[in-house]
Formats: C-alpha cells, sequence, structure tokens
C-alpha cells in the first residue's frame, strides 16, 4: 500500500484552523512557515515544489 501525502496542503489546513481559532496567531504561524520554507529550500529536500 502507497501512502503520498503531499506536506505543503496539509501544513496549510493546520494553519488555517489555528488562524480561525486563534487571530492572533496569525503573524508568528506566517513567520515559522516562511523560515521553514527558507530552510528548506536553502538545505534542499528534492522535489519541494510550490
Amino acid at each position: 500500500m502507497d501512502i503520498n501525502l503531499a506536506l505543503t496542503p496539509l501544513v496549510s489546513l493546520i494553519a488555517g484552523v489555528l488562524i480561525f481559532l486563534f487571530p492572533r496567531l496569525l503573524a508568528k504561524i506566517v513567520a515559522i512557515y516562511l523560515i521553514a520554507v527558507g530552510l528548506i529550500g536553502l538545505f534542499g529536500s528534492g522535489n519541494f515544489n510550490f
């Protein structure tokens, strides 16, 4: 059985729910997401394309 789960949609869904529940978390969630994407882009991870 092959399970393929894309990371970007999952992260977006979780971030969206958290922002909906706690609007003050928006800046922190966006900052963490951008830092993570930047680090992955710098150090590479295969096929992490948007």
